[in-house]
């Protein structure tokens, strides 16, 4: 029954990103003290040890033999993380240039389209009958090339708008993203089923933690957002329906199954949006940390609507 009610709670993650979204909306001091707070007696930023938690909690939920599993279909991983990193900052560089947004503003909906597959991706594949397993190597798999692609992406289209320090973003993604995700491999190599109970609650953790982001930066950036509200929001939505129309796309011109389509497709057209909002926050200013949050409701809504059409119709076996 616990567990039951806790997998229940994962699967409205849609409903408590929108909830606290609008909390922080009325009440923004109830979340901006995450992203401005450091961790009691240290220089440790709250919002950077809770992405890292997030990762542990990734990482303690992968094993060696998930990392062997990716030898066994690996053009289709491989496609899904070219996907990716093609396909949606490409799309955001375009979008933002076409809407015209301001300097900051752009550079953030760059920023949030270069990062890789979030974990909330996972959910919403289980609850679109999409392949779940594929899904895991595939976010996995995303979240370690993002190491390098991130900040190489980043700057690369965003090169025009300020010198973008690559090599720091890339010491960023290292302590934030590496360390804990290796770090949960080897304890759950040591541990293995001890940890089926943390395994189970891991997601309800990292749900708090992204919601507590995307809250926080909602709550900071008020203003910011109803000055640029119409062309801001516009342009992100856009941006996220076009990466799960791509992505859909690509899985079929690749001649993939029904169930993968589905994962590819939203495994481009969800971003990591609390690891943007994490850099941005680190490297630029909170002003660019506000597409990060609004990308983190778009598609959280946006993947949420297909899972309920795509719910009803169970995917083909056939590729």
């Amino acid at each position: 029954m616990i567990w039951r009610a806790v997998q229940l709670i994962g699967n409205l993650f849609w409903l408590w990103t929108i909830l606290g979204t609008a909390w922080a909306w009325f009440f923004p001091s109830h979340f901006t003290w995450f992203i401005t707070g450091e961790l009691p007696g240290t220089d440790i930023r709250l919002i950077n040890l809770g992405l890292g938690v997030i990762m542990l909690g990734m990482g303690i939920t992968l094993s060696v033999d998930d990392f062997k599993a990716v030898l066994q279909r690996p053009w289709v991983v491989g496609l899904g993380v070219a996907a990716q990193f093609l396909i949606m900052p490409l799309l955001g560089w375009s979008i933002a240039t076409l809407f015209d947004l301001p300097p900051m503003l752009k550079l953030g909906v760059i920023l949030v389209s270069a990062c890789p597959g979030g974990t909330a991706s996972n959910v919403i594949c289980y609850l679109a009958k999409a392949n779940v397993a594929l899904s895991v190597l595939m976010t996995m798999c995303s979240t370690l090339a993002a190491i390098l692609f991130t900040p190489l992406l980043t700057k690369v289209y965003a090169s025009a708008i300020l010198d973008v320090d690559a090599w720091a973003m890339f010491r960023s993604m290292l302590t934030i993203v590496l360390l804990p995700i290796v770090g949960g491999v080897l304890i759950n190599q040591f541990m293995g089923h001890r940890l089926d109970a943390v395994k189970k609650l891991s997601p309800i953790v990292s749900i708090v933690v992204i919601v507590l982001i995307v809250g926080g930066i909602v709550g900071a950036t008020k203003s910011n957002i109803i000055a640029y509200f119409g062309g801001l929001l516009i342009a992100i939505f856009i941006l996220h329906a076009l990466g799960f129309l791509l992505g859909y796309g690509v899985g079929c011109l690749t001649r993939l199954a029904e169930g993968d389509r589905r994962t590819l497709s939203i495994e481009v057209g969800m971003q990591n949006s609390g690891l943007g909002s994490a850099l941005a926050k680190q490297h630029f200013t909170l002003l660019a940390a506000t597409p990060c949050a609004i990308s983190a409701v778009y598609h959280c809504l946006i993947g949420s609507l297909l899972a309920a059409i795509w719910r009803v119709s169970e995917p083909g076996k056939d590729s």
